[in-house]
């Protein structure tokens, strides 16, 4: 249920911002284009395209800021006036509170903060859409050291998982139906996009 009132609102955000309009004409059916002038009708889509796509993705949130983050170093895929507005793309994520960090990482550890730091600043010092970062003391080798501290959002792999469920089936409809769609390659560069996001993902690895 919740996967399908998240595809109408996605839905009802590009409307809005017109991103229908971008899609349907590169459709090769005729009958595409005409749905696409008629539901033109009455909506101000007067703002370059570039600006309309980024503004539509920020709307959508952290998972689609990062898809065009991504999509903005693909100019081979990319016409230069989308990945010159995408590149302008920013994690403006507001950080969630210190003592939901510190309940996240005490359920992790299995043990108090207070037995796993010897101090750690419940205000984050970043905030970005999949994380954010806290300062932390540690004692290494009877010395103590400044540690950051990496934690996910909260509830990130069930958001993460529902919108690339749907980032994929858009993408095989426009692969299958775009006149750009083979060009584009838009089921690789979903997979890719998948990838990176769970990579990400692994706080393990990116420590490594």
């Amino acid at each position: 249920m919740k996967r399908y009132w998240r595809g109408v609102y996605i839905l009802w955000v590009a409307l809005r911002y017109g991103l229908d309009d971008l899609v349907l004409n590169s459709f090769e059916k005729p009958w595409l284009h005409a749905l696409s002038r008629i539901a033109s009708m009455g909506r101000d889509l007067s703002a370059p395209r570039g600006v309309r796509l980024r503004e539509a993705l920020e709307s959508l949130g952290p998972i689609f800021i990062k898809l065009g983050q991504v999509l903005s170093t693909r100019r081979d895929l990319m016409p230069p006036d989308i990945a010159d507005e995408l590149a302008k793309l920013q994690d403006r994520v507001p950080p969630f509170s210190g003592d939901e960090a510190v309940a996240i990482i005490e359920r992790s550890f299995k043990k108090p903060i207070d037995e796993i730091y010897l101090s750690f600043d419940r205000t984050p010092i970043a905030s970005a859409s999949i994380a954010q970062v806290h300062f932390a003391e540690v004692a290494v080798d009877g010395q103590v050291k400044l540690a950051a501290v990496k934690v996910l959002r909260p509830g990130m792999l069930t958001v993460i998982d529902q919108d690339l469920s749907l980032i994929h089936m858009v993408a095989g409809w426009i692969e299958r139906l775009s006149a750009d769609g083979k060009r584009l390659k838009p089921k690789l560069v979903a997979d890719e996009f998948d990838k990176y996001l769970h990579d990400e993902l692994d706080l393990l690895r990116e420590a490594a």
